[in-house]
C-alpha cells in the first residue's frame, strides 16, 4: 500500500489542454475559477475563525474542555457531511450543484451569528455552517481533479490551495482592522463576513462550468479495475455515464488496498493533529502575546502556506507524494517540540507559525492529489469524501481529547501526549505507505 506518487495519463483520458503558455502548465481555468471562489469564501470564513477562539474563551468564558468540544463539533459536522456531499455529487453527476448548495448554506449562516450570543444557539449555527463546508469540499476537489491531467494533480491542488490561502491571509487582517475600528467589534466582523460569503456564491454561479467530465477510470491504475469489476463492469464506460452511482459502489472503494492504506494513515495522523485554534491558544499562553494581536496569528500560518503551496505541490508530483506528506507531519512534530521545550526567544512565535504553515503546504493539497490518482473518475468525489471524512473525524476526536487533557492535566502534558502520539503514528504511516513492487 502506498501513495500513488506519479501516474502518466493513458491515451485519450486527459482533459483538454487549455493552459498552454500559462505560468502553471497543466492547470485548467476551472482550477483558477474555483480558486477565486475559495479565496473569497475563505476571507469570510477566516474572519470568523480568527476571532472565534477569543470570543468563546474570553468573551463567553468557555473552559478548554468546552471549547475543545465546540471546536470538534465545528469540524466534525463537516466531516460527516462530506460523505453525503461526495456521494450526491457522483450520483447526480453535477459537482457544481452540490458545491453550490454547500457554499450557499455557509453564506446563509453567517448573518445568523449576529443573532446568537449564547453557547447553545451558537453551536447550532456553527454546525450548520460546517454542514455547508462538508457538502462543498468533495465536489469542489473532484472538479479540480477531473479537469487536471494526472501528472499535474499536485500542482493543480497547490494552485487552488494557494488561492484559498490568500483568503485565509486576508480574512484575519480584515477581522483585525474591523475590531480596531468598530465599537461592537465582533458583530461587525460577523456582518462583513456575511456580505463577503454572498459574493463567493455569485462567483461560483457565474464563472465555474456546470459539469465536469467523468466516466473514465484512473489512468494506469490497476485498483480502479477492481472496483469496476466488482460492480459488474457497469461503473466504467458509457453505461456509467448514463446511470446514477450506487451507494454500494462508493463503499466498495474501500476494497482498494492503496486507498484503504491511505485512509488508515490519514485517520491515525489526524488523531494526533491538534486543531489550529489550540495551537494559537498555546502559543499565546507560552509567549504572552496580547489579545489585541491574537486575530493575526492565523495570518502567519496562512502566509507560509500561501508561499509554499504551489512549489511543494509541484515537488510532490516529482519526488513522490508519500515523502512530502510524511515530511509535513515531521514539521508539525517539530512545532510541538518548540512549544514544549524551546527557550523563550523573540523568534519563537514566528518559528512555530512557519512550521505550522509548512505542515499544511506539505499535506493539505498533497492528500487529495494522492487520492485522485487511485480512485476512478466516476467515483472521484466519493473517494475524496471517504478519506477526508476519516481524517476530519479523527481531528474531531483529537479536539475533544486534547481539550479534556488540558482541563485535567494542563496544557503542557496534553501537548506532550499529542507529540508522542504523532511520532508513533508517523512511524506507522511510513511503513504502511512505503512503495512496494518497485513502483514509486
Amino acid at each position: 500500500m502506498y501513495l500513488a506518487d506519479r501516474a502518466a495519463p493513458a491515451e485519450g483520458t486527459t482533459a483538454p489542454d487549455r493552459t498552454r503558455g500559462r505560468r502553471f502548465p497543466g492547470v485548467s481555468s476551472v482550477v483558477f475559477a474555483l480558486g477565486a471562489v475559495s479565496l473569497i469564501t475563505d476571507i469570510s470564513s477566516e474572519m470568523v475563525t480568527a476571532v472565534l477562539p477569543l470570543y468563546l474563551v474570553v468573551g463567553l468564558g468557555l473552559s478548554p474542555l468546552g471549547f475543545g468540544t465546540l471546536d470538534g463539533v465545528y469540524n466534525g459536522v463537516s466531516a460527516l457531511v462530506q460523505l453525503t456531499g461526495g456521494h450526491l455529487a457522483d450520483r447526480v453527476r453535477n459537482h457544481k450543484l452540490i458545491a453550490g448548495l454547500g457554499y450557499g448554506l455557509s453564506a446563509v449562516c453567517k448573518p445568523l451569528l449576529l443573532l446568537v450570543h449564547s453557547l447553545g444557539p451558537l453551536s447550532v449555527v456553527l454546525a450548520l455552517e460546517r454542514t455547508g463546508k462538508g457538502l462543498r469540499t468533495a465536489p469542489r476537489d473532484a472538479m479540480i481533479s477531473l479537469s487536471t491531467p494526472a501528472e499535474f494533480q499536485g500542482r493543480a491542488f497547490g494552485v487552488h490551495r494557494a488561492m484559498d490561502t490568500t483568503g485565509a491571509v486576508l480574512g484575519p487582517v480584515a477581522a483585525f482592522l474591523i475590531l480596531r475600528a468598530a465599537t461592537d467589534g465582533y458583530d461587525a466582523v460577523f456582518g462583513v463576513s456575511a456580505c463577503v460569503a454572498v459574493l463567493g456564491v455569485l462567483v461560483l454561479v457565474l464563472f465555474v462550468p456546470g459539469k465536469a467530465r467523468t466516466g473514465t477510470a484512473v489512468p494506469g491504475s490497476p485498483d480502479a479495475k477492481d472496483v469496476t469489476d466488482g460492480a459488474g463492469g457497469a461503473a466504467a464506460g458509457d453505461d456509467a455515464e448514463k446511470r446514477p452511482v450506487d451507494l454500494r459502489e462508493a463503499l466498495r472503494l474501500l476494497r482498494l488496498p492503496r486507498l484503504r492504506g491511505l485512509a488508515t494513515c490519514a485517520v491515525l495522523l489526524g488523531l494526533t493533529t491538534v486543531s489550529d485554534a489550540f495551537v494559537y491558544l498555546l502559543l499565546q499562553r507560552r509567549t504572552g502575546i496580547s489579545e489585541y494581536w491574537f486575530p493575526l496569528m492565523p495570518l502567519g500560518t496562512a502566509a507560509v502556506f500561501l508561499l509554499l503551496a504551489v512549489p511543494v505541490g509541484t515537488l510532490a508530483d516529482r519526488v513522490g507524494r508519500r515523502v512530502v506528506f510524511l515530511v509535513g507531519h515531521a514539521l508539525l512534530l517539530l512545532a510541538y517540540m518548540l512549544l514544549l521545550w524551546a527557550p523563550d526567544l523573540p523568534a519563537l512565535p514566528y518559528l512555530v507559525l512557519a512550521l505550522h504553515g509548512m505542515f499544511y503546504a506539505a499535506t493539505d493539497g498533497v492528500l487529495p492529489a494522492a487520492v485522485s490518482a487511485i480512485v476512478p473518475e466516476q467515483l472521484r468525489a466519493s473517494g475524496l469524501a471517504l478519506v477526508g471524512t476519516g481524517q476530519a473525524l479523527a481531528r474531531f476526536c483529537c479536539s475533544i481529547a486534547f481539550g479534556a487533557a488540558w482541563t485535567v492535566w494542563g496544557d503542557a502534558p496534553a501537548l506532550a501526549g499529542s507529540a508522542v502520539g504523532l511520532l508513533c503514528c508517523a512511524l506507522v504511516a511510513g511503513v504502511v505507505l512505503r512503495p512496494s513492487g518497485g513502483r514509486s
